[in-house]
């Protein structure tokens, strides 16, 4: 939500913007060593006050790093006292010729422009090698290198620097890269010849100058949004070019900016059908930065939905996750067949994903609850090959969307398991909880489990107080879910000061937690007599695991169960004979159960006096099993091993098996066998 006085002030905060620009270039304001510093204090003071209030700045850290308002601005607010850019070389030396910018032979840190074919030709070949630049020093090598560039080789090359420079903490040196030689006389000429620059030039400049976090009100960063605010009263600006300067605005003004209004409303003047796909992504991108919030844009978003479906098929793979992942952040739920045909055309890129659009791919087909079966059969031949070089929060991811689309592929599987033996280390606790506990979630126990629990052990041991209270809770869960008792840490779960841990998390202590506690405590009851630790008291446990919406166990299927119930009355003589959704008192809820006395006959479900055996009847669909297989989910599994634990006799009614009968005959047959397997069946 942008400030009112953004909205309010736009327009005079445009002709501060053309005065500041308009004294930059005059020479005697330049030479003033009086008047000039005045005059462009008040401006920029009095620009600042339009944009925001004085009280809702923050004091940097530094001089370098910008600083963040509060959430529900969306904006970014960059420190008040400007980073001085500063140039080399004397200013008369320095000549604008227009063309290409020229590095000079003698004094080597002065730059200038000049014609020259030979830049242009040799513009594809420095875009590869800028390309494979991987840190700031290789590309200003690479610019060193040079005696001719373009401007938007230049440009290109600020952008390469601003990536290679970002990491999840912001800037990782700054400091190096504003005092760089070759910085501070880029900076000079982009400043002195903003006018000369080429559209794409300019804009990729400004997009650059922004993720470095260079003062907005610096002269340099003035004489290029006015420029670029210059360009945009022209309306020639290309699609792609129009989003780069509004994702720049955004981040200088947010999302109320009246120069982003003006870039969107272009934008939509264009011909949606004569775009190329790059330009269909760099709107999805400035939508998705901030100009789509609160749902603005809808009509535009929706026929670019409709519009991308037809345009998969030539989307590369940074295209493919770049739309997928926006998709996410503007929640396009209804644009589900977009979703699928960026699925369906993603399969044949999925080994040539980077570990990040990976990861997004993966987000954006949970967010949408989808998944292919080509897509899976990719995943499980590339994953096995890179799962020991790959990121570890893209292992996570695979993991992951696995365990949520309920998967079980031996093949991923098994090698993140080896992988997770040699590299667990230099994960987080939040990559290890999501890369363990799908193990437990869909049942599967690795051929190298040993080893495999063994470091996991390890990392608990030395880690414990590293972990979020939930994520503990979940990933030590999951461990019971396979017989993989983690006894040593239950006590520590169980202590007053876990549970207080817990309870101060987000949601507090709500039913699916309380239910874990208490199935765990239920585990260690069961399975590990020797336990001797801490109980959990009665107030932590629930008394039921059936619980709407996130559950410890499925609800029965009501059209399996109709089946079933009708031949299980059919096979009984009565429907009085057994119970249905019965709730034991250990918190399980059984699909049906029979009673029987000492001598094997059937006692009638409203008797509780001399059942001499409870026979638990789980009529399991095909939610209760991993997509496509016979495996039943950890949940289910630890359920049917409980109830055997507690003295019930559990027969299982698979989906797989019940679906093959064919008539009424076949069914009271089968069922005879199941529960009966031993006796004759007696005709009623």
């Amino acid at each position: 939500m942008s400030h009112p006085f953004i909205h309010q002030y736009g327009h005079i905060k445009k002709m501060c913007y053309t005065a500041m620009t308009v004294l930059l270039r005059r020479p005697w304001f330049q030479t003033s060593s009086v008047q000039a510093p005045r005059t462009m204090t008040i401006l920029r003071q009095y620009v600042q006050r339009l944009a925001i209030p004085s009280s809702l700045f923050n004091t940097p850290h530094n001089g370098i790093i910008r600083q963040a308002l509060p959430n529900q601005l969306g904006r970014f607010i960059f420190p008040s006292a400007p980073i001085r850019v500063y140039h080399l070389g004397n200013r008369d030396q320095l000549q604008a010729l227009g063309g290409c910018v020229h590095l000079h032979d003698e004094s080597g840190n002065s730059f200038r422009q000049e014609s020259s074919p030979t830049a242009v030709m040799n513009e594809n070949r420095f875009m590869e090698e800028l390309s494979k630049c991987t840190s700031v020093r290789q590309v200003f090598k690479l610019l060193n290198s040079l005696i001719l560039m373009s401007d938007t080789m230049a440009a290109a090359a600020l952008l390469r620097v601003s990536e290679v420079e970002q990491d999840e903490h912001g800037l990782k040196s700054p400091q190096a890269v504003l005092e760089d030689d070759v910085f501070k006389a880029l900076c000079f000429q982009f400043e002195q010849d903003s006018h000369r620059l080429s559209d794409t030039g300019l804009v990729t400049a400004m997009f650059a100058f922004v993720q470095l976090y260079l003062d907005p009100w610096s002269t340099l960063m003035v004489r290029l949004v006015s420029e670029g605010q210059e360009r945009l009263d022209r309306k020639q600006l290309t699609v792609k070019n129009l989003c780069l300067l509004g994702e720049v605005m955004l981040a200088l003004e947010g999302p109320g900016c009246v120069m982003l209004k003006q870039v969107m409303e272009q934008v939509q003047q264009h011909n949606m059908k004569a775009w190329t796909p790059e330009e269909m992504g760099a709107v999805y991108n400035l939508l998705q930065s901030g100009a789509g919030e609160g749902g603005q844009y809808q009509e535009l978003l929706n026929r670019m939905n409709d519009h991308a479906v037809s345009m998969a098929s030539r989307l590369d793979p940074k295209l493919i996750s770049q739309l997928l992942f926006a998709l996410v952040v503007l929640d396009q739920t209804q644009a589900i067949p977009l979703v699928i045909s960026l699925c369906k055309h993603s399969v044949r890129h999925v080994p040539y994903f980077s570990d990040d659009e990976l990861v997004r791919v993966l987000t954006a087909l949970m967010h949408f609850g989808h998944s292919d079966k080509y897509f899976t059969e990719a995943l499980e031949r590339h994953v096995p090959k890179k799962v020991f070089t790959m990121h570890p929060e893209a292992v996570s991811k695979v993991m992951q969307y696995c365990s949520r689309r309920l998967i079980l592929s031996v093949p991923i599987f098994d090698t993140v398991a080896e992988s997770f033996v040699y590299n667990a280390d230099r994960f987080t606790t939040s990559q290890i909880a999501r890369q363990i506990m799908p193990f437990g979630k869909l049942n599967y126990v690795s051929p190298n489990s040993g080893p495999l629990f063994r470091k996991l052990e390890s990392i608990l041991r030395n880690r414990f107080s590293q972990f979020q209270p939930r994520t503990l809770l979940s990933l030590l869960h999951a461990c019971t879910l396979i017989e993989r008792f983690p006894v040593n840490f239950v006590a520590k779960v169980f202590s007053p000061y876990f549970l207080q841990q817990l309870e101060a998390q987000r949601n507090g202590l709500d039913k699916f937690v309380l239910a874990q506690l208490t199935q765990l405590f239920m585990t260690v009851t069961l399975e590990c007599p020797f336990y001797e630790g801490p109980r959990i008291l009665p107030k932590y446990q629930v008394k039921s695991f059936l619980i709407p919406g996130r559950s410890l166990e499925s609800p029965v299927d009501s059209h399996l169960y109709s089946k079933v119930k009708a031949g299980l009355t059919d096979l009984l003589g009565a429907r009085i004979y057994f119970a249905s959704r019965v709730l034991t008192p250990y918190c399980y809820t059984l699909d049906a159960e029979i009673k029987l006395d000492e001598e094997g006959y059937v006692l009638p479900a409203t008797h509780y006096d001399e059942v001499y055996r409870r026979i638990a009847l789980c009529i399991d669909d095909q939610k209760r099993f991993c997509t496509n297989t016979q495996t039943l989910l950890g949940i289910e599994a630890i359920k049917q091993r409980h109830l055997r634990l507690l003295g019930y006799e559990v027969v299982q009614i698979p989906f797989y098996e019940f679906e093959k009968l064919q008539h009424k005959k076949d069914v009271v047959d089968y069922l005879h066998g199941k529960i009966f397997p031993h006796s004759f069946r007696l005709s009623w």
